[in-house]
């Protein structure tokens, strides 16, 4: 049996449990697991092996154990701790921001001075941010979690299944928004315009499934008192449980997914489809959803519906309508491809 490590000790948490998820019953090939606190804390475990780590002491913890393969689930800091491994190890990383994993050292310079400066400063005096662009090229393979953003440099790291559960019988339309309730990265706004000025006589629920706060909850609270009563809406002011995430994404009839094409990260830019993923694909694969997206978001994906202006039309029209999602994104389909791409990195 071929041993692997993955390490989070940053941010996806959602990606380390989609990881655990798929791997609990391999029979092929054991996983350890190296977690910071926060992301344990985050994740739910049964029988796996986790051990609590972080940059101080990751290192040292995979010394003499062997591993054929490491992955790294984010490198957006703890850069020269990231290096020391990559160099040492047969090492993947899975890319979040393709821009990023290209920037020059004077991007990253340029980008200390915008956006959170002091934070900045710290990944660069501190934790070895002028690394970054060395790891990306330096490590043995580069994944993504998108098919679209493959290619020969960039492997798919096939992460996402479909679950098996029974649909909810709703006595309204439920329509899901998944994600922070935040300007920054989906059109809120238009959302909410959107919403205001529907003109119906069918019952619609909409969830904004994520925590709201600020400018858009207050907006969410005051235009809660004024949609007719076959308009309702449901949001969180806190962050919102696994279970109730799991609820409401099993009853939904249909995902809005108002993305913001362009966006940004450490002051590089990245748009989603091309450059970077979203995480509402993985959500409409994972609950078995056909997925509203811009107009504009290019995929082939044919469970994502491009919007063509008339929100109600799109949603009425694909709500009943089915797609197998079971025929390609089984659990048994994706770990075995999982599997194949993992024993392809082991023997690379």
């Amino acid at each position: 049996m071929k041993k692997i490590a993955y390490i989070e000790i940053d941010t996806h948490a959602e990606i380390a449990q989609a990881f655990m998820d798929i791997m609990r019953d391999s029979r092929d090939i054991a996983v350890d697991y190296y977690f910071s606190k926060k992301i344990k804390d985050q994740v739910s475990q049964n029988d796996e092996a986790v051990f609590l780590s972080d940059s101080s002491m990751i290192f040292d913890q995979l010394k003499g154990k062997g591993y054929d393969l490491i992955i790294i689930g984010t490198v957006h800091r703890y850069f020269n701790t990231f290096f020391a491994i990559v160099k040492k190890y047969n090492t993947a990383v899975i890319a979040h921001n393709l821009n990023f994993t290209k920037a020059s050292k004077l991007d990253l310079m340029t980008g200390i001075f915008k956006g959170d400066v002091i934070y900045r400063l710290k990944l660069w005096l501190k934790e070895g941010l002028f690394y970054s662009s060395k790891i990306y090229q330096k490590t043995r393979s580069l994944l993504v979690l998108d098919e679209a953003l493959s290619s020969e440099r960039y492997q798919l790291l096939p992460l996402f299944y479909t679950r098996n559960f029974e649909k909810a019988r709703n006595g309204s339309r439920i329509i899901v928004i998944p994600g922070g309730v935040s300007q920054k990265r989906r059109d809120y706004q238009y959302i909410f315009k959107a919403i205001e000025n529907l003109r119906t006589d069918t019952n619609y629920e909409f969830v904004f499934l994520g925590k709201a706060k600020d400018r858009e909850l207050k907006h969410l609270e005051k235009m809660s008192g004024k949609l007719p009563a076959n308009l309702h809406i449901t949001y969180f002011s806190e962050r919102v449980s696994p279970g109730e995430f799991e609820k409401w994404m099993q009853k939904a009839d249909i995902l809005w997914c108002p993305i913001q094409q362009q966006t940004e990260f450490f002051s590089l830019k990245e748009t989603y489809g091309v450059t970077k993923m979203t995480g509402n694909l993985g959500d409409a694969i994972a609950y078995g959803k056909w997925a509203v997206f811009p107009a504009g978001y290019p995929s082939k994906l044919d469970f994502i519906i491009p919007e063509k202006g008339n929100i109600l039309e799109d949603l009425d029209h694909f709500a009943g309508m089915y797609f197998d999602f079971q025929k390609i994104y089984s659990k048994e389909e994706v770990q075995k491809k999982l599997q194949q791409l993992l024993l392809h990195l082991i023997s690379a």
